[in-house]
């Protein structure tokens, strides 16, 4: 039995929104909108996020950490705190990391540079960790200036929150507190798998993969329709999930929701209609639609991942791959969703066959 503790606070979106800001197709947001909001910041400012904002994501734990509401104040006032050469090690370093792992990138960040050797014992302490070696050095090398980091962050993410994210924190702030409340009045309804799947919009896990005594459950305007799911501690995740609304756009003003959009994109290419064809006949990898649909894999990883972000596909992770089965009941709800977008909810007279014969035009 799994106790759940529901967390709400906007210091999360804080990190999470610049992460969206600088991996736009990630999130099927639009390219040119998210440039122009980056573009409102300091050249520093916008230098420094350019360059880690492939790693923001890992300061979620730290902020759960945090006394106090934990919005964006609070994270300024904390990170105020920190001795500024050591902000940038706070921020990223998560529980998740082995500790010998830990060991090594301390020793790297005092002595300012880093080693083959370094290396070699990240490899054989982080056993299974995928990254390329290109990738860990490119974290290492991060690592190597964490000081110089460190003494740019607060200033940066001081004119992030002062040129966007105050006014945007006001904005989803609602949506936030809207999204805990649905979520515990699901919990009630549903099993935990259940509900991660319907809060993930489609992500089903093995029992072995959501294994904790505690899971904190965080809504996140921004990181919708994806997740993030790390350890805090031992015995205890953090489950990260979408929490903008149906109705809304990542886009402030944007008047097509962004779930009808993205359903709709998805729907208007034949392959992935014949994706979810198959999909619903039964559960399939990508290696094996491949084969059915006579495509490489990458084609198909491509197109799955358009049906992912739409919400249109389960996906069941365990044993080493990824199983994808038809969500069907997303199609049944975007097509009420554009009926309402479309300010025709209820079939009126309007909809009811008139006899006449057809008129082309």
């Amino acid at each position: 039995m799994t106790t759940l503790i529901w967390d709400f606070a906007t210091g999360y979106d804080l990190f999470i929104s610049l992460h969206v800001l600088h991996q736009p197709d990630m999130f099927a947001l639009r390219g040119s909108w998210a440039k122009g909001v980056r573009t409102r910041l300091p050249a520093g400012a916008r230098e420094f996020f350019e360059e880690i904002s492939p790693h923001l994501l890992a300061a979620l734990p730290w902020v759960h950490g945090l006394d106090g509401p934990r919005d964006g104040e609070t994270v300024l006032d904390a990170l105020a705190e920190i001795p500024p050469e050591q902000r940038f090690t706070a921020l990223m370093k998560t529980p998740e990391v082995p500790d010998e792992t830990v060991r090594v990138l301390d020793e790297i960040a005092e002595r300012e540079r880093w080693t083959e050797k370094d290396l070699r014992r990240i490899r054989e302490a982080s056993h299974g960790y995928k990254s390329s070696d290109d990738e860990l050095k490119k974290m290492l090398a991060l690592w190597a200036r964490s000081a110089d980091l460190g003494r740019r962050t607060l200033d940066a993410l001081f004119a992030y929150y002062q040129a966007f994210f105050a006014e945007e924190e006001a904005r989803i702030r609602p949506a936030l507190d809207a999204a805990v409340e649905r979520g515990t009045a699901m919990a009630a309804e549903l099993t935990f798998p259940d509900l991660l799947a319907e809060l993930s919009e489609g992500i089903r896990f093995e029992e072995a993969e959501i294994d904790f005594p505690e899971m904190v459950m965080v809504p996140s305007f921004w990181i919708t329709p994806r997740i993030l799911l790390s350890r805090l501690g031992p015995g205890r995740g953090l489950f990260v999930h979408g929490g903008r609304p149906a109705e809304a756009s990542i886009v402030p003003g944007e008047a097509v929701p962004d779930a009808l959009y993205l359903a709709l994109k998805a729907l208007a290419d034949p392959t992935r209609l014949r994706i979810l064809h198959y999909l619903e006949e039964e559960p399939q990898t990508p290696s094996e639609l491949a084969r059915t649909l006579r495509l490489r894999a990458p084609t198909v990883i491509h197109h799955l991942n358009s049906l992912r972000l739409a919400g249109l596909v389960y996906v069941t992770f365990g044993h080493g791959d990824k199983r994808y089965a038809a969500r069907t009941s997303r199609v049944a709800e975007m097509y009420l969703q554009l009926r309402r977008y479309l300010g025709a909810e209820e079939l009126g007279a309007r909809d009811e066959p008139s006899g006449r014969p057809p008129y082309t035009a």
